[in-house]
């Protein structure tokens, strides 16, 4: 490689790298948090899911509880179990029975806790797990900016991996083994930079292609839909298999609605291992009513397994869509084990602990990078006004970062404490408190005191989240063990482990290091904590 080709590679490397940065250690922050977004519901909540990846309870009797309250002649009804939550997502449809008022004929969607039949709207139902889940691509930015700029950086960190393998690739393995804890400022952290980089790097290059696939895909099938569709949305998502069929309605009421729960038992016997997620009822009490039932295999009998069967109501007739057990088309590797890669949920909670792990680990490698940016450009020979600007361009960084770790705990306290269910106060909290302490570092205008305050509070925080769920709901780790509560066990055990590591890190930068390794060091170096 030429010096030219190499310099060019290296400061784009560096300048997509800082550009994104603030924006990338969100992703990868909340991100982590994000594959245990159910099971951080169900700690809020203080519920047990013992049954997981498929829907648990009986149709018929929350269809019969609904007509109760509202009519549902002509609807079409969507039950979907999309997390593993007590709680299924229902869709009611508006009626297509004429005969109804306006406000009969309405649609409808809430959330209907499987355990008491109550139901909830989206605002009501709104969990810590999925702000933390929404916030790793932006959500809470008005639709569509906030996902096209989480795809955006995706797109980027992919182009800053492969500029950095690119560069450093001589270096690499020889540099991996290499770690100088008491050399220069610059030595350290490109050290731990590249090391923590090489064992994360499967892992982000992962979630680099598979994130700017789903924030990105509407800008890449764009042209498409242009020129071999004709402008045809609808045929795309249709040839795509995405959406449902759409049955028209006969204006007949049928004699006998057929037993939906009967319907689901006849598909799971047809497909041993199937797991039920989703039921779709079209033109429900109208002679031309289908009932579809929507699954996949699970992930022990098959990994790309999904499929569904449509049945008549008037005949009970069936008709198979997609079999689960056959041989999956390249369109399902695609769609589905993008989705499968993305979220880690195909291996138990094993997976999912160690993409924690890796994500904060990459968040160190972000935060690592930035703070090399700034050491190899802290020389004498640099004008001072420029100096000045690098410095505080870092710092904002840092303090909006790192505070991501004690606002995170103190909203796990904050929801647990007040027993807090909704949006608004958790945007509040989590946001306001950011805010607040975002400035805060800001001013202080120390990168050092940033970093150890920023590990002292989220671990003493981190600490008393655990003990906060225990005081308010009774559910301590040991009873949560004995009482098979295994998510809310999940998230307290993260807790512990992740404040043990932030209060031991924070009393390693606390010790100075050792007078002869000083006298090595050969320039001047900043506080980094």
């Amino acid at each position: 490689m030429g010096q030219r080709t190499y310099n060019i590679l290296l400061h784009t490397h560096t300048v997509s790298g800082i550009v994104i940065s603030v924006a990338l250690y969100v992703i990868f922050f909340a991100g982590s948090f994000s594959f245990f977004r159910d099971e951080i519901a169900n700690w809020q909540r203080g519920h047990k899911v013992s049954i997981k990846d498929k829907i648990s309870v009986p149709i018929g009797p929350v269809l019969d509880s609904l007509a109760s309250e509202r009519p549902l002649q002509g609807r079409d009804i969507e039950f979907r179990h999309y997390y593993n939550e007590r709680k299924i997502s229902v869709n009611l449809g508006a009626s297509k029975d004429t005969l109804l008022s306006e406000t009969e004929r309405a649609r409808a969607f809430f959330y209907l806790d499987t355990h008491d039949l109550g139901t909830t709207d989206y605002i009501g139902n709104y969990s810590l797990g999925e702000f933390l889940y929404r916030l790793h691509f932006f959500a809470q930015i008005p639709y569509p900016f906030g996902y096209y700029l989480s795809g955006f950086v995706a797109f980027f960190f992919l182009f800053a991996i492969v500029t950095g393998i690119i560069v450093h690739w001589k270096k690499i393995i020889p540099n991996f083994y290499l770690f100088r804890p008491w050399a220069k400022m610059k030595t350290l952290w490109t050290d731990a930079h590249t090391a923590l980089g090489v064992i994360g790097l499967p892992f982000q290059l992962v979630y680099a292609v598979t994130g700017a696939f789903f924030m990105l895909k509407l800008i890449v099938v764009a042209p498409s839909v242009l020129t071999l569709y004709k402008g045809d949305q609808t045929k795309m998502y249709e040839e795509l298999e995405y959406g449902h069929p759409v049955f028209e309605a006969d204006h007949k009421p049928l004699r006998h609605i057929p037993n939906i729960d009967g319907l689901i038992a006849e598909t799971q016997e047809k497909w041993k291992d199937f797991m039920v997620t989703e039921v779709h009822i079209f033109n429900y009490g109208d002679t031309n009513m289908q009932v579809s039932v929507n699954g996949q295999m699970d992930y022990k009998s098959k990994l790309n397994g999904v499929g569904h069967i449509i049945y008549k109501a008037l005949d009970g007739s069936s008709t198979v869509v997609k079999d689960p057990t056959g041989t999956s088309s390249y369109l399902d590797g695609v769609k589905n084990m993008l989705f499968r890669l993305h979220f880690g949920d195909y291996a138990g909670y094993g997976l999912r602990v160690i993409s924690f792990i890796l994500g904060l680990v990459s968040c160190f490698v972000i935060i690592s990078g930035v703070l090399i940016w700034l050491t190899a450009r802290d020389k004498k020979n640099l004008p001072e006004k420029k100096r000045r600007f690098n410095e505080g361009v870092v710092r904002y960084y840092l303090a909006i970062c790192l505070s991501m770790y004690p606002i995170t705990a103190f909203t796990f306290i904050m929801v647990k404490a007040f027993d807090a269910e909704g949006k608004t106060m958790i945007y509040y909290c989590y946001f306001l408190g950011w805010l607040l302490l975002s400035v805060y570092f800001i001013l202080r205008k120390n990168n050092g005191l940033t970093h150890r305050y920023c590990l002292l509070w989220g671990s003493i925080l981190g600490f008393f989240v655990p003990i906060t769920n225990g005081m308010v709901s009774g559910n301590w780790p040991w009873v949560a063990m004995a009482e098979g509560k295994h998510d809310i066990l999940l998230v307290d055990l993260l807790w512990i482990f992740l404040s043990t590591a932030g209060l031991w890190v924070y009393m390693k930068s606390r010790q100075k290091p050792k007078k002869a390794h000083l006298k090595k060091a050969k320039t001047k170096t900043i506080s980094v904590g």
